[in-house]
């Protein structure tokens, strides 16, 4: 008689997500449920944590109840739990992770802490045929990096950003701007109507010998344009996101690049095969960075995969399948939440302040 296919519940509660999901070890994603805090946070322009961490409260009991229902189980249908354990606001995260020690606990089944940017990098894998080694573009509200993935726990960091993320950066512009949040979407439909060659703005690092990130400077070259040209009551807002997009795009593109070239003397192709990029996190949704990404891989021989929407951005389906990933290796209840947590701990800092993890 066949062995039952394992069955994940994942709960993701890093920032201003309250998600839980129901996958199976076949890849089957029996349901993903999203409590979405978007309409409270925008009233004050950017996730303000003490806030989120009260609406995860309110929320994780019926997002769980939620997955079960619209996966047609109960909990006794549910072989193990894993909850993000870090990095992420420690608020959120503690929900649930005291949330998923509790059912683990009563259930008498294993419980995975996850790393949230593990989720991401692992998360092409539920979706397409990806093998490792693979480039992963990791590119997020908190984060920007560029990291070999080697396997489940096995990540070589090349890059990342010395100040602020690339969604960090889009957030904050388009609340200069007014134009609401989240910024990148924000940014990106403001930017259809817009001339991106119209506002010079710079490209910081381009060109550079490494791989790292740096958007602070970006940033408030638009707050100077802006202030410039008016304020935004005044300014040309299309123009300047469409020109912020752009800028932002090339700076990606430009430091992927470079990270191609070092992933291929790290792991030449093996039998013809060819060298995957793997964009994750909420960015990846940009559809002009997208096709600017799609043509640096191009060009290096890469084939390109980008994770559906649903699993770009952040999601609990992804932290079940990480722990999926690595079966054999539950985690002790004593586990505690992790604010900081690096895919590649031994990854040097770069130079600059503020360095994410």
């Amino acid at each position: 008689m066949a062995q039952r296919t394992v069955i994940m519940l994942g709960i993701e509660s890093s920032c201003d997500e309250t998600a839980a999901a129901i996958v199976a070890a076949d890849k089957t994603i029996h349901a993903n449920e999203i409590a979405s805090q978007i309409d409270t946070h925008a009233k004050h322009g950017g996730v303000v944590p003490e806030v989120a961490a009260r609406a995860h409260l309110e929320m994780i009991d019926q997002v769980i109840r939620d997955a079960l229902a619209n996966a047609g189980m109960t909990m006794a249908d549910i072989d193990a739990v894993a909850a993000t354990g870090g990095p992420g606001l420690i608020g959120g995260v503690a929900v649930g992770t005291v949330t998923a020690k509790a059912i683990a606990a009563a259930r008498q089944i294993p419980y995975y802490a996850v790393n949230h940017l593990e989720g991401h990098a692992l998360s092409p894998r539920l979706a397409d045929d990806v093998a490792f080694p693979y480039l992963l573009l990791l590119v997020s509200g908190g984060h920007t990096q560029l990291l070999a993935v080697v396997g489940p726990g096995q990540y070589h960091r090349y890059g990342t950003t010395m100040d602020d993320a690339a969604g960090e950066a889009f957030d904050k512009c388009a609340k200069a701007m007014g134009l609401g949040y989240p910024g990148g979407p924000a940014i990106e439909a403001a930017a259809k109507d817009g001339n991106p060659k119209s506002i010079a703005l710079p490209r910081p690092l381009k060109g550079s010998a490494n791989c790292h990130f740096s958007f602070s400077g970006l940033k408030t070259a638009l707050a100077n344009r802006l202030s410039q040209l008016g304020g935004p009551k005044a300014a040309p807002l299309a123009d300047l996101a469409a020109s912020l997009q752009v800028a932002i795009a090339d700076c990606l593109a430009d430091r992927t690049k470079m990270a191609m070239a070092r992933f291929l003397q790290a792991f030449p192709p093996q039998d013809g095969n060819q060298p995957v990029l793997v964009i994750a996190g909420g960015v990846a949704t940009n559809k002009h960075i997208f096709t600017c990404l799609q043509k640096v891989a191009d060009a290096s021989g890469f084939r390109l995969s980008v994770p559906p929407a649903k699993l770009c951005t952040d999601n609990a389906a992804m932290i079940a399948w990480a722990a999926l990933e690595r079966l054999d290796a539950a985690d002790d209840l004593g586990f505690a939440p992790r604010p900081r947590w690096p895919l590649d701990p031994e990854a040097s800092p770069p130079p600059g302040r503020g360095v994410r993890q």
